[in-house]
């Protein structure tokens, strides 16, 4: 049994973060946080160039044809460098529900322009507060015509694309969703920029008002596809959450080796010490879930719900307890507009309420356990 990755795959992670510290330091963070573009189209397209955006879109659509095992390891630099770009949006969601469900002529129209950055995809699905169901989806396609409100869409004041969860006639359930596609530069659509916890990353509220939608996947069957795909989405979020407790650490333990007190290193003293360790213990235990994650998703393992839900807690918990631990670290300095503490601990609330909040992902653990266990029995 081997749990680690392949000399080749590690190469390619390496590469991605030599040009990650070169071109996404956190003052390249800050200008998108504090200015008026919604991400990094520059930092974008080097990675578009390089191949990150396209590594498992297959060739034929101008990927690089490699697996999802390699796109957790661009998934981790991603996270440890906080880069400010629509990777999620349009890589984990847009291109994989294209891969999952579309037609041939829906993945030659968009598969290659997501891989080359040339469009930005997005899934919009949420419709208001709490855990989603079935029931709160309101937003309605008839006649191909699309109408209904979603808020908040991640990357949607910028994306080109979306893919959207509406209902397809008077039924109720989830055998009422469907899934469809969506020229956001069509007519029908409006968008209004949102407010965040972090703005290096943007929001959007969308209202279709009879936009034309293109079915995606079977009608009936969006609901179903929808739970493969975020289940997916994930285990590659928790990746990019395991790279920022990573960083957070880092920065803790660095700091706590320099700063001196009654003359000697922070570091040295047991209250930090304990301090640090917990940090470790807790992102370790995340990455060892995200590896069991990874192995379920690259073998379609029937495990995959189960994994997917267990590294989606265990790396939530961890990037929020590392980026939170950090700033203590660093004491009150760690609190200021100075330091760059407040931008892990602003990216591991925002990725926690992505895709779900903790305690959906928690709920969802616990039924999938329940439902393996009597399964099993």
């Amino acid at each position: 049994m081997n749990l680690d990755f392949s000399d080749d795959q590690k190469e390619l992670q390496d590469q991605v973060r030599r040009y990650l510290t070169e071109k996404c330091p956190t003052t390249a963070v800050r200008a998108i946080l504090e200015g008026p573009e919604p991400f990094d189209r520059a930092l974008y397209k080097g990675l578009a160039e390089m191949g990150a955006l396209g590594v498992a879109i297959p060739e034929a659509y101008g990927g690089m044809g490699l697996s999802h095992l390699e796109l957790c390891l661009v998934a981790e630099e991603l996270g440890r460098a906080i880069a400010p770009v629509p990777v999620s949006s349009s890589i984990y969601l847009c291109a994989e529900f294209l891969l999952q469900a579309g037609t041939e002529a829906q993945k030659q129209a968009w598969l290659p322009k997501l891989a080359s950055g040339e469009a930005v995809g997005t899934f919009a699905f949420v419709e208001g507060q709490g855990r989603m169901s079935a029931d709160k989806i309101h937003a309605t396609v008839k006649d191909g015509k699309l109408s209904g409100v979603k808020a908040p869409v991640a990357d949607g004041d910028s994306a080109d694309v979306a893919i959207v969860a509406a209902r397809t006639g008077a039924g109720r359930g989830e055998n009422a969703i469907s899934l469809f596609v969506v020229d956001l530069s069509g007519s029908g659509v409006t968008r209004e920029a949102l407010e965040t916890i972090d703005p290096s990353r943007s929001y959007a509220k969308i209202t279709f008002d009879g936009a034309p939608a293109e079915l995606l996947g079977g009608e009936g069957d969006g609901w179903r596809i929808a739970e493969q795909v975020q289940d997916k989405a994930a285990i590659l979020m928790a990746f990019e959450q395991v790279g920022g407790a990573d960083r957070a650490l880092e920065m803790a333990r660095d700091y706590a080796l320099d700063r001196m007190a009654f003359g000697r290193p922070i570091g040295s003293f047991q209250a930090i010490k304990h301090l640090l360790a917990d940090m470790y213990v807790s992102a370790t235990l995340a990455r060892s879930n995200c590896y069991y994650g990874a192995w379920a998703l690259a073998s379609s393992a029937a495990e995959l719900p189960i994994a997917a839900a267990t590294a989606r807690v265990s790396a939530t918990q961890a990037f929020q307890h590392c980026a939170k631990n950090n700033i203590q670290t660093h004491g009150g300095m760690g609190f200021t507009w100075a330091f760059d503490c407040h931008l892990y601990y602003r990216r591991s609330n925002a990725l926690a309420l992505s895709l779900g909040s903790l305690s959906t992902w928690e709920d969802l653990l616990i039924e999938r356990m329940r439902g393996s266990n009597v399964a099993a029995a």
